[in-house]
């Protein structure tokens, strides 16, 4: 699901999965519900929010109940949450959590720090791997807390039915359908999408910068916009946000091309001295007298030789 209205200004609510109130987001976390006892077998759905935008974490959720519960859950109006307004997402939420015997629901919230990690390191792991990543995580803690599940429904992108195969190979014995647009085709599915939306709004809406420690004030304005890079309010934020030193707080997401265009026009150049090959096989080459048979290194680090080959 990708989610692109813009984040809706509604009455605060407690949203379980999401920090609290001034905390801030440093690491990425997983949230559970407390585990349904009703008898299964169980039917489970996955939909993420947040991929798209430069700001926040990401966010993937599951939601899952009894087979036997589905008529139940047809009813109570679950659907892909950009299709519903800020404030039924939010009721859903607390439908979601109604019903604890036969109601479930987890949520793994990826910071921004890890996806741009993730995205940056060499060899890089792209939004796709931590997308999978997060969508097994889930199903296996799910799966840990003695839920039997015979049925999983996922919203993907791209190759739905590769990847659908590849869910199958490590979940035997469990049915898969992956499809795109699954939370408007599954009920289950829409839960899911709400459980991982508010949970992504909570923490963007109540966002509590780690830089400001022990600052009365925020030096970071409130007005973000979507979050999205097509957004002008929110190119606007970013603009205003860089340090030229430091760059941007860590709610935003330094792997996206909109944020290294920005750093490279607006961030201090940095010179990074590179002193070539030159002093790395010098530290090699074989010293003279007696320490002929020594390098550098093999000096400073006190190797000797146990033996010729």
């Amino acid at each position: 699901m990708s989610d692109t209205e813009e984040i809706e200004d509604v009455a605060p609510s407690v949203v379980p999965s999401a920090p609290g109130p001034s905390v801030p987001l440093t690491e990425s976390y997983t949230y559970h519900s407390p585990t349904p006892t009703a008898p299964g077998p169980y039917m489970l759905g996955v939909d993420e929010a947040g991929r798209g935008p430069v700001l926040g974490p990401l966010v993937y959720g599951v939601a899952y109940c009894p087979i036997a519960y589905k008529p139940d859950l047809e009813e109570m109006g679950f659907n892909d949450s950009k299709v519903l307004k800020a404030d039924t997402r939010s009721s859903l939420l607390d439908v979601l959590s109604s019903d604890p015997t036969n109601l479930g629901w987890s949520v793994e919230v990826i910071s921004p720090q890890a996806i741009s990690n993730g995205m940056l390191r060499r060899p890089p792991t792209n939004l796709n791997k931590q997308s999978e990543n997060a969508t097994i995580s889930l199903i296996r803690q799910v799966l840990a807390s003695g839920i039997e599940l015979s049925e999983v429904y996922v919203d993907a992108l791209g190759n739905t039915e590769k990847y659908q195969a590849y869910l199958s190979s490590i979940f035997t014995g469990i049915d898969f359908t992956v499809t795109q647009k699954a939370d408007s085709k599954f009920k289950i599915v829409g839960a899911a999408s709400v459980a991982a939306k508010v949970t992504r709004d909570a923490c963007v809406e109540s966002w509590a910068f780690e830089e400001d420690k022990g600052a009365e004030t925020s030096k970071w304005s409130s007005e973000l916009g979507s979050g999205y890079p097509s957004d002008p309010n929110t190119v606007k934020w970013l603009k205003g946000a860089i340090d030229p030193i430091f760059g941007f707080p860590k709610l935003v997401r330094f792997s996206w091309t909109t944020v290294k265009v920005l750093l490279d026009k607006q961030a201090a150049a940095v010179k990074w001295t590179d002193e070539g090959q030159e002093s790395l096989v010098k530290a090699f080459e074989s010293g003279s007298g007696l320490e002929k048979d020594k390098s550098a290194v093999a000096r400073d680090l006190h190797l000797s030789s146990v033996s010729t080959l």
